[in-house]
């Protein structure tokens, strides 16, 4: 793209969010259609996809059908208790518990979500808006059907407000906090499904 070409975008209103659209249809995030520009972030870039849900498969992943593709949806900062995947690799307690509570709150729903990046697995990371104002990301934390996600000290963590959220579940001795001591989820993938000390 020559400078002038890209001086005169930069000067339209929305010049910002062209180049960042075209650049993530470029990296793959997919077509120019499906973005548009999400509410702002300090440094982060941020869009939105919608679509209906068409499948939950634990407390903290679904599946969208967006444009008549499906799309794997990572809901952004939680981490919440892992379901059986094989024999090497057992569910923990209360992982059905809280895919039937995220279920409950949007499948079937058409939403727009929030979005803010593709994580290895190719699974958009997005944060989850309800019609109440919260997010299903923060009601799945404060319901005590997952954890703020603070693995690798925090470097997923992008909701300020969950960490209280999930503080005061705890408190309140509500879903997976009725156990004494539950495993974290990334502690449990890497104990019992890496080393098998489950």
């Amino acid at each position: 793209m020559s400078r002038r070409v890209a001086a005169a975008l930069m000067s339209h209103h929305r010049g910002r969010w062209l180049l960042t659209a075209i650049a993530l249809a470029v990296a793959g995030l997919g077509s120019l259609g499906a973005l548009n520009p999400g509410p702002a972030a300090a440094d982060e870039v941020r869009y939105t996809l919608a679509g209906r849900v068409v499948q939950v498969a634990d407390g903290d992943t679904f599946t969208i059908l967006a444009e008549g593709k499906q799309r794997r949806i990572r809901m952004a900062s939680i981490d919440a208790p892992e379901v059986k995947k094989d024999q090497q690799r057992p569910g923990q307690p209360f992982a059905q518990a809280s895919k039937d509570a995220l279920a409950k709150l949007i499948a079937g729903k058409t939403l727009t979500l929030h979005c803010f990046e593709k994580d290895r697995y190719e699974r958009y990371v997005c944060d989850v808006p309800l019609d109440d104002g919260m997010t299903a990301n923060q009601k799945q934390v404060a319901d005590g059907m997952a954890w703020a996600n603070m693995e690798g000290r925090g470097k997923f963590m992008r909701d300020p407000e969950l960490p209280g959220l999930e503080d005061q579940a705890r408190r309140s001795r509500i879903g997976l906090w009725r156990d004494a001591d539950p495993v974290r989820p990334w502690a449990w993938r890497y104990q019992c499904w890496q080393k098998q000390q489950c």
